[in-house]
C-alpha cells in the first residue's frame, strides 16, 4: 500500500520489545508534522472502545507515522497486543494533545526513566539534546529483560546509565541511588526529568527537593476525552487544581500532591481488574495467536 493511500490510523508495524511491552508504528501524518516532545495521542481501537491515552514516543515526519510504547495492564492494552493486527485501522488516533515540552538550553539535563516511562522520556531527551544540551539518561528497571529502548536513548543522550532492581543489568538499586551517584561525580545538573510509576517519581521529587534542584515530571492519570472537558485527569499541583489533559502532561515534580494522585488512581482497580481478568478468560491464546482474530477471520470468510 503506498503512502499516499494509507488511511490514518493504520498500524504499519508493531513488534514486542520486552515481555507485555509492544512496539506500534501508525500512520498518521498530521500528527507526526506536528507533534512535539512530551505531547500524546488518546487511541479508540475500534467502536465501542475505552479511549486509551498514549504518549508519543517517536515520529518520522517523511514516513507519516508515529511511534507508541504500549504495556499491557488492562483489557484495552490487552486487546491491542493480542488483536490487533498489521494492516488494521484504530478507529480514533486523536493528536497532538497536551502541553508540549517547554526546551531550551539549560545546561545540563539528566532524564530518568523507569520501566515503560523510558518511552515518554525519549523524545523529550530528544528534544534537549537539539537544543545543545549535555543529556544524561538514567534507565531503571525491575529486571534486564524489563529494559526498553536503551538504543534509542543511547543516540539521543550523551551518557546513559542503567540501574535494576535485582542487579541484572548495570547498577543494583534505585533510580534514586543512580542519581545520586551522578550527582557525587558530576555535580548537581541544572534540571531533571523523571517519568515512570508514581512511587519512583514521588521518590525522585522528595531527593530534589531536598537538593533544589528543579524536576518536572509527566503525569498520566485517568483521562477520558482529553480536552478538559470530563475532570478525570484533574490533579493538585502547587495547590492548585490542574487537568492533565490540557495543563500537562508535564508538571513541577515539587507542587505535585502525589498523596492525592495516588488515591485517584487507586479508584477503579476492582472494575478495571475484572475487565482484563474477563478478557483473558474468554480470549484464551497461544503466543500470536488470538481466539478472537480466528473467530472474525472466520467470520469474513463465510
Amino acid at each position: 500500500m503506498s503512502a499516499t493511500k494509507q488511511i490514518h490510523g493504520t498500524l504499519l508495524e508493531r513488534a514486542d520489545i520486552a515481555p507485555m511491552v509492544t512496539r506500534y508504528v501508525i500512520y498518521a501524518p498530521d500528527i507526526a508534522r506536528r507533534r512535539r516532545p512530551g505531547q500524546f495521542v488518546i487511541v479508540r481501537l475500534h467502536e465501542g472502545a475505552e479511549r486509551i491515552p498514549l504518549t508519543i514516543a517517536d515520529a518520522d515526519e517523511e514516513r507519516g507515522t508515529i511511534t507508541l510504547i504500549v504495556q499491557e495492564v488492562g483489557k484495552s492494552t490487552a486487546e491491542m497486543a493480542h488483536v490487533l493486527r498489521v494492516g488494521d485501522v484504530f478507529a480514533d488516533v486523536l493528536g497532538p494533545l497536551g502541553m508540549a515540552t517547554h526546551i531550551e538550553r539549560v545546561g545540563r539535563v539528566v532524564g530518568i526513566g523507569g520501566g515503560i516511562g523510558v518511552a515518554p522520556l525519549h523524545p523529550i531527551m530528544q528534544g534537549f539534546k537539539a537544543a545543545g544540551n549535555e543529556v544524561i539518561g538514567i534507565l531503571g528497571a525491575r529486571t534486564k529483560d524489563l529494559m526498553i529502548m536503551e538504543e534509542e536513548m543511547r543516540r539521543a543522550c550523551d551518557r546513559v546509565r542503567i540501574i535494576t532492581d535485582d542487579g541484572s543489568y548495570g547498577s543494583k538499586g534505585l533510580v534514586t541511588d543512580e542519581l545520586a551517584t551522578e550527582i557525587e561525580e558530576h555535580g548537581k545538573p541544572d534540571l531533571v526529568v523523571a517519568i515512570g510509576p508514581l512511587v519512583m517519581m514521588r521518590a525522585v521529587a522528595n531527593m530534589t527537593r531536598d537538593l533544589d534542584l528543579k524536576t518536572l515530571v509527566s503525569l498520566n492519570p485517568i483521562m477520558v476525552d482529553g480536552t478538559g472537558m470530563c475532570g478525570g485527569c484533574r490533579v493538585t499541583v502547587g495547590g492548585q487544581v490542574k487537568f492533565v489533559c490540557v495543563d500537562g502532561p508535564e508538571f513541577d515534580a515539587h507542587g505535585v500532591d502525589f498523596d492525592e494522585l495516588f488515591r485517584r488512581q487507586r479508584f477503579y482497580v476492582p472494575q478495571e481488574t475484572q475487565s482484563y481478568e474477563a478478557f483473558k478468560r474468554e480470549h484464551r491464546h497461544e503466543p500470536g495467536e488470538c481466539r478472537l482474530r480466528r473467530l472474525i477471520e472466520a467470520n469474513a470468510n463465510r
